[in-house]
């Protein structure tokens, strides 16, 4: 094999062997992902904007206290929660290029509205049915991904699809900045206004697209650009790896998932993994940059772009070698040392402004976990098209339960600069999720030894069945 062909290989997996496959799977790439990872990138958009927008002036202009900040997040977050499963399970009712993008609609209409807002009240209202709204995007779409590609296909397109809502969060930084710079004080609005306004006109149009081109699931798509050919391909294609049946919804779908070991091991697991990701989620960097000052509101915004940046990268890096190996444990290992790391260098308090800022960077590495977990938990269900949508949606929902109180009792704004506790926590959470990924490997090793013995021991009774049929006959 040439070395373009080893190359191409490992970075978007094994070329399909024939002419209609590729078809299929470059017309799924473009439609699926443009869309999936423009949602997410406005989800996010939408999402991240509240950091940017307290460290601009929100604070000030809504007369923000204590930990006021701390609870709009929480908020969001049980709207987030209360939405998880509901939101996926509709997916299995309405087809997902309808639900999908009016959710998003919601969200939009609500992110306009939360430019309006003069009290802080006002803004815990709005923020918790934004969060249910967005929480059918991130396992909804990995959901839909685990339902169209092969698992040496999926982790690369996962990550694609994560990276996509850390642009967001990049993204939103840098038109903060630019917001504050050009349009604060236009028509009697503050410049985090603005940016309100801004990210809604960027919403909308983006659901508009997804109800007319977006695929819903192989058994149900009936988009124009696929075939009947196509349709069949994209089922046929993935037996053997993913169940691709679409059954009606039953409660015997509660013994499958409550009676198995997926659906507390994977729950566990990014119930923990998903901690990592408080030095982003709570932009540590921007309250740490904002309490120490010395620095401008546009420095303050763009500044912490750096942590989504290395996360953009990690993420990326580490999907496509995990496609290529087979193996995803390992990118836990690497996200947890390098929160480890961080959290030291930010708790030595004497050390360096500039190894500060090297830590918070290298604390981008905790985003480099979630496409990689949830890629391995659809692998883990490919044989049960329901559970994996509950799991997907509950390993989202348990992480977010512990969101809802976790920043507030680690990561108070009232604790910036230093967050102590906080890094101690961090600490403390990364080493239990080496602990919960050495767990889920092992169950899921026992499990495909176990099929496999199952597997020889049916393929051996029936040897020896058509062995006696043989001695009878003659």
């Amino acid at each position: 094999m040439s070395t373009r062909w080893t190359v191409r290989n490992f970075l978007w997996g094994e070329a399909p062997s024939t002419k209609q496959e590729r078809s299929l799977l470059l017309k799924l790439d473009f439609f699926i992902l443009s869309y999936t990872c423009l949602v997410y990138f406005t989800n996010y958009l939408d999402r991240s904007n509240i950091n940017n927008a307290y460290v601009s002036g929100m604070k000030e202009d809504l007369s923000m206290e204590g930990t006021d900040f701390n609870k709009v997040l929480t908020i969001f977050t049980c709207g987030y929660i209360v939405g998880m499963i509901p939101n996926n399970l509709m997916l299995q009712i309405l087809p997902p290029r309808i639900w999908l993008p009016l959710c998003q609609i919601v969200w939009g209409v609500l992110t306009f509205c939360t430019s309006a807002v003069t009290n802080v009240q006002q803004l815990y209202a709005i923020r918790f049915f934004q969060g249910m709204a967005e929480s059918s995007t991130f396992v909804g779409t990995h959901y839909i991904l685990g339902s169209w590609y092969k698992p040496g296909e999926l982790g690369k397109r996962s990550g694609i699809f994560t990276s996509s809502g850390l642009a967001g969060t990049l993204f939103s930084g840098v038109l903060q900045g630019a917001v504050y710079s050009n349009l604060n004080g236009v028509s009697g609005r503050s410049g985090w206004r603005w940016l309100f306004i801004i990210d809604g006109v960027i919403t909308l149009p983006i659901a508009f697209y997804g109800f007319w081109l977006f695929p819903d699931v192989p058994a149900t798509t009936k988009v124009f650009y696929l075939s009947e050919e196509d349709r069949q391909l994209a089922t046929t294609r993935l037996r053997g790896y993913v169940e691709v049946k679409h059954s009606p919804l039953s409660w015997k779908l509660a013994k499958r998932v409550l009676t198995r070991w997926r659906w507390y091991a994977c729950s566990l697991l990014f119930a923990i993994s998903g901690e990592t990701e408080s030095f982003g989620s709570n932009n540590l960097m921007g309250q740490w940059l904002k309490a120490v000052g010395g620095y401008s509101v546009e420095q303050t915004d763009y500044y912490p772009a750096g942590v989504t940046a290395f996360g953009i990268f990690s993420t990326l890096v580490c999907a496509t070698w995990t496609d290529y190996t087979q193996v995803r444990w390992p990118v836990l290992l690497y996200m947890s040392g390098s929160c480890i790391v961080a959290s030291i260098c930010i708790l030595v308090w004497g050390s360096p402004t500039g190894l500060k800022f090297f830590a918070y960077y290298l604390a981008g590495a905790s985003y480099s976990g979630q496409a990689t977990t949830f890629a391995w938990a659809n692998q883990i269900c490919a044989d049960d098209d329901q559970e994996r949508a509950i799991v997907l949606a509950s390993m989202n929902m348990w992480n977010n339960v512990v969101n809802a109180w976790w920043s507030i009792v680690f990561y108070p704004a009232t604790d910036a600069p230093r967050f102590k506790k906080g890094m101690i926590a961090m600490i403390v959470i990364c080493a239990a999720t080496i602990a919960v990924t050495g767990l889920v490997w092992y169950l899921e090793n026992r499990e495909h030894r176990l099929g496999r013995r199952l597997e020889n021991r049916t393929t051996s009774e029936n040897e020896q069945e058509e062995k006696q049929t043989v001695v009878r006959l003659t």
